[in-house]
């Protein structure tokens, strides 16, 4: 075996057939340049995640019919090995002794036949993943055999535990090979690499790592697909969120690695001739572009993949707006954004000007809609009931709502989707107004807290990853104190704690489960601990109203974090 090349390509949950044909595409391609071995990503034939779609038993039929396509479509390609990642098993409405298990598997396909098949054996049910919902364990290493080269094949969590890898090893592979799709977090590069090279050093064995890439839904897969060698170097690494036939180069090697580790009585035998792998490396990039990428890949995946024909946002000359426009017209392209500025009373001069002077610069559609008339007619109506009450919330939260209904009407008749702005320090706190500035369809920057909406603000301006040819937001826009403009002179932190310290507290309570004390003990002062926790936890209902958004943290308020809403626990 002389070359591997992995699929690295945006595949599409429920289109199976059209992933077919991307795997059918690329196994032809990397046939021609030379390769014998094709691998794809984890669940590649349906996608990742389908979630209940696995609970329908056409569409494990259809995805079994799929990769017989696949199988047929190749037959003529001799010695040419393709690992196909797909559901497979019966139907769970009747399960019974009898009826097949239903699995996450990967096949083995060559010359139009099937040559092996792996069945996952370790299923994640944390974060985003719920597997064992769908599936059960396979129990049985899978090592096939490509061009005298041992081959040892694995899903995903399986690297992330000794079992799998070393069974790999005992059962005389030569090098492992992993299928993933695994969902991106800020830092989550890093740990994947070093989660690998301790499973190379076990098993003293070079290791393969097949990622996808893609939006689905909330989540987003970055790629950067990877090769480690024996010595637990790496040797080769995809481009991030890019489509990519990755080729990793394999070779004979006859000195063996050095021991790197202890050896114990559950490590394998070093294998007589070991395999060098070598390939282009893509260089590490800095958290903010890796941030921005995974935001503007989530924005292309799903608007491109439901077929939207663009996007409408509110853009209010405040910070969270701008920064949701800028990573828009990254994602699609001036001409798919518009943005419409709704002033009120409230409004501040600047605010028009910063809004319209950074549309001018983005080259989108803008347009001013005041909603001063609808405001004053709403008071108008509520003017009996609203007697001798003093003026606060309810008077704010019209505004937005007005707004968001204006949104969605101009969505509803021209059919572009709408972007909602509210950051992650605002869904956890209730900073944000229920069928109003939540009133949307796709929220970009939910999982984003506002001290780095600002950072990637400040980043945006001085980088031009996707080449717009311009720093897009005006510089007034970030260094304003941020506000709602529900009312004269309001600032954000009237209501709320500095950013600063609310954001570090929300990042211990809600991602890292820290208990009030522990943070206290940390340095932060009781009452702001107290009140941004409670804050959290009163908010619940809100936030299960508000649209998905795309996930870059460790932690999302999405599938991540299933509180009740009805729930009495003080802790």
């Amino acid at each position: 075996m002389q070359k591997i090349c992995i699929a690295q390509l945006n595949y599409v949950v429920g289109d199976i057939y059209g992933n077919a044909k991307k795997i059918i595409d690329a196994a032809k391609t990397a046939y021609a340049n030379g390769a014998n071995l094709v691998l794809t990503p984890e669940l590649s034939l349906c996608g990742y995640a389908c979630e209940d779609l696995f609970l329908r038993p056409s569409f494990v039929k259809i995805c079994d019919e799929a990769l017989k396509h696949i199988s047929r479509e190749l037959a003529s390609l001799k010695d040419l090995y393709v690992v196909v990642g797909h559901p497979t098993g019966g139907d769970l409405r009747t399960r019974s002794v009898t009826t097949p298990r239903r699995q996450n598997r990967a096949s083995v396909i060559c010359e139009g036949k099937t040559v092996a098949h792996y069945a996952k054996r370790e299923l994640p049910n944390y974060q985003v993943f719920d597997e064992r919902r769908y599936f059960e364990p396979g129990i049985e290493p899978c090592v096939f055999e490509v061009m005298g080269v041992k081959i040892g094949l694995l899903i995903c969590e399986d690297a992330w535990f000794e079992g799998p890898a070393l069974s790999s090893a005992k059962a005389g592979a030569q090098i492992l090979v992993v299928l993933n799709a695994s969902p991106f977090h800020v830092g989550k590069v890093h740990e994947r690499e070093q989660a690998m090279r301790e499973r190379v050093l076990q098993t003293q064995l070079p290791l393969v790592y097949a990622h996808m890439v893609g939006g689905q839904d909330e989540v987003v897969f970055e790629g950067r697909s990877f090769a480690i060698n024996a010595w637990g170097e790496l040797v080769a690494r995809a481009k991030s969120f890019e489509e990519e036939l990755f080729e990793i180069r394999v070779s004979q090697n006859n000195s063996s690695p050095p021991m790197l580790f202890a050896p114990s009585s559950t490590s394998p035998s070093t294998p007589q001739s070991q395999l060098s792998l070598s390939g282009s490396i893509e260089p590490d990039c800095s958290a903010e572009l890796d941030l921005w990428r995974a935001l503007v890949h989530g924005v292309r995946d799903y608007i491109e993949k439901n077929r939207f024909p663009g996007v409408l946002i509110g853009l209010s000359g405040g910070i969270d707006s701008a920064v949701v426009l800028a990573i828009a017209v990254d994602a699609l392209g001036a001409n798919k954004v518009r943005a419409v500025m709704m002033p009120s009373p409230y409004t501040a001069e600047i605010s028009w000007l910063d809004a319209s002077e950074m549309a001018n610069r983005l080259g989108v559609q803008y347009d001013e809609i005041s909603i001063r008339p609808e405001f004053d007619a709403f008071l108008k109506s509520l003017e009996t009931e609203f007697t001798g009450l003093p003026i606060g919330t309810a008077e704010e939260n019209i505004q937005a709502r007005i707004r968001g209904t204006m949104l969605m009407a101009i969505s509803n008749k021209k059919g572009a989707i709408v972007l909602t702005t509210g950051n992650k320090s605002e869904m956890a706190t209730g900073y944000c107004t229920l069928y109003g500035d939540m009133a949307g369809g796709f929220a970009v920057i939910k999982d984003v807290a506002k001290t780095t909406v600002f950072k990637l603000a400040r980043w945006r301006n001085l980088n031009d990853p996707f080449k717009q040819g311009m720093n897009p937001i005006p510089e007034r826009i970030i260094t304003r104190p941020p506000s709602a403009e529900l009312r004269p002179d309001q600032t954000d932190q009237d209501s709320l704690p500095p950013y600063d310290v609310l954001d570090a507290i929300l990042e211990r309570y809600m991602e890292q489960d820290m208990e009030v004390e522990e943070i206290v003990q940390a340095g932060f002062n009781r009452p702001d601990v107290e009140r941004v926790t409670h804050l959290i936890k009163i908010n619940e209902y809100k936030r299960r109203q508000s649209p998905i958004g795309i996930r870059v943290t460790h932690r999302s308020f999405g599938k991540d974090w299933r509180y009740p809403i009805t729930n009495s626990f003080k802790g």
